[in-house]
């Protein structure tokens, strides 16, 4: 099982494609400065601990 639900990050982002894009820039900031939000994550790859940050509202969108 996923964690966190897909469904409920797709309430706070609002689609798939923005969520895809929004974890893969995430994902490649994380590997390149070694830079992460919170001291202890459930999930060990940094996809997952992409979708926890969202889950818990350290990433924002702006939008435009």
């Amino acid at each position: 099982m996923i964690y966190p639900s897909i469904d409920k990050l797709l309430n706070q982002v609002g689609s798939k494609f923005l969520l895809v894009n929004i974890i893969s820039k995430r994902c490649k900031e994380m590997e390149e400065k070694n830079y992460y939000q919170l001291n202890n994550y459930k999930s060990q790859k940094n996809i997952g601990k992409a979708l926890e940050e969202i889950s818990k509202g350290l990433i924002h969108i702006k939008e435009k």
